[in-house]
């Protein structure tokens, strides 16, 4: 368990905390680019970090991420005219372009220079295939975007999925560090496959797990193993990377490239993103070192949900249709007849379920861990080293400038009981190609 300050380290992500200061080092996944669809359109309200901002897409393509508050007398910007390459504010009629310099103040005479005195705070961002990234810190010149294998690739936007979850950042990506729930909370009732197969391992053991987690340069790493032959053993590999990205232990390592960030909005709301691309057959089989044997399919992770109209609110981005108000639409019937361990419909709907029921904060003085909570504990006390570190000596932290640090897999994988599950897969986790990326120059930024 941890201590309630620790707790307060690890969840407040506001300006002036030490996990806040330690997000504000890195570009942060902000905004879909189809929720900004074409030059001059309505802009959108974002929360990031705690922040109220208002992003717009001006006549060039450009994209402006500015505080909602105008400098004026803080009406809010979202009301503004987005035209002519910036946001005016309906209220004076006060314009700022991505930068935040006010362009132009018709409320002030004709021969004033007040609106050269007058300069908005705004945020850097850069769109890559299809996601519009924030640097919210404090460099001129921002760091350069992660090399994410699953955002470097020209993606189909139907595969970049975003996902409200009105709670903590941590307890979603607790998640993702915890694989031995797959088996119960997703799969409780899923019998072994095909003899030879991941599932077939899986299943047949599932109480026989065994646990080991490791520092890396780019975060954490875990290790999940089960007995598969009398010579081998089945490995769950699952990677947390700076500052919020994780890569969990579902399908062959060598059959998706994935990404899942946990954005927080606030101390108590998070945007989920998760990109799955599938890799071509022949490049799996290239780079397979080991046998795999005979694998099943991956095990889909398909969000399934159905999003309900999106509001402008702050929060009324990405939601679907289950949630804590209708108990998640669980079937109980389904549940007592076995149809369903869980009788939630839907992956990442359980998952859902099962942290937002611990409140928006959850208080982990309370808590009780175990061997399997091996990857939590160590990358916690990671977290919070790291926050600290950032916060009290203005150290620079992993993966800010070394955006190759981010070419990594995750997976399933057989390997003989002889082979190292962290050198013998290194193969398989570190990306051997950088596909040409699609996207714009970094856009805005200023004092």
């Amino acid at each position: 368990m941890l201590s309630a300050q620790d707790n307060d380290i690890l969840c407040r992500v506001g300006p002036g905390t030490p996990m806040g200061t330690l997000f504000r080092n890195y570009w942060i996944p902000a905004i879909r680019s189809d929720e900004l669809p074409s030059p001059d359109c309505p802009p959108v309200r974002i929360k990031l970090l705690g922040e109220e901002l208002i992003s717009f897409r001006t006549t060039s393509g450009d994209v402006g991420l500015v505080p909602n508050a105008c400098p004026h007398r803080g009406a809010s910007l979202f009301f503004g005219r987005n035209e002519e390459e910036g946001l005016r504010c309906v209220y004076h009629g006060w314009k700022f372009d991505v930068t935040g310099a006010c362009v132009d103040m018709p409320s002030e005479p004709a021969e004033s220079n007040f609106k050269n005195k007058v300069h908005a705070k705004a945020y850097s961002t850069h769109e890559r295939n299809g996601i519009i990234w924030a640097y919210m810190g404090t460099r001129e010149v921002p760091p350069p975007l992660p090399d994410m294998e699953a955002n470097l690739l020209n993606t189909d936007p139907e595969k970049i999925r975003v996902m409200h979850r009105p709670c903590n950042w941590m307890q979603g990506i607790e998640g993702e560090m915890d694989t031995i729930h797959a088996a119960f909370l997703h799969w409780g009732f899923d019998e072994p496959g095909e003899p030879g197969s991941f599932s077939y391992y899986h299943f047949k053991n599932r109480r026989g797990a065994h646990f080991t987690a490791k520092e890396t340069d780019f975060g954490t790493a875990y290790g999940c193993y089960r007995e598969a032959e009398e010579d081998t053993y089945y490995w769950r590999i699952g990677l947390v990377l700076f500052p919020f990205f994780a890569m969990q232990a579902q399908s062959p390592m060598v059959s998706e490239i994935k990404m899942n960030a946990y954005v927080p909005m606030d101390d108590d709301h998070t945007l989920q993103w998760e990109i799955f691309v599938s890799i071509p057959e022949n490049e799996r089989r290239r780079n397979m070192r080991f046998p795999i044997n005979r694998t099943s399919e991956p095990m889909q992770s398909s969000l399934g949900a159905v999003y309900i109209p999106q509001t402008t609110d702050w929060h009324g981005r990405f939601n679907i249709d289950q949630n804590a108000g209708n108990d998640y639409k669980i079937d109980r019937e389904a549940q007592k007849s076995k149809a369903s361990y869980t009788g939630i419909p839907g992956i990442r709907q359980q998952d859902m379920a099962v942290t937002e029921s611990m409140g928006t904060i959850y208080n982990r003085t309370r808590e009780h861990l175990g061997t399997s909570d091996s990857m939590i504990i160590r990358s916690r006390r990671r977290w919070i080293a790291m926050a600290n570190e950032v916060f009290e000596k203005g150290i620079v932290p992993p993966g800010v400038d070394n955006p190759d640090m981010y070419r990594q897999r995750s997976g399933e994988v057989i390997l003989p009981r002889s082979v190292d599950w962290w050198d013998g897969t290194k193969h398989l986790r570190e990306q051997w190609a950088v596909p040409e990326a699609i996207e714009t120059p970094v856009s805005g930024g200023g004092a």
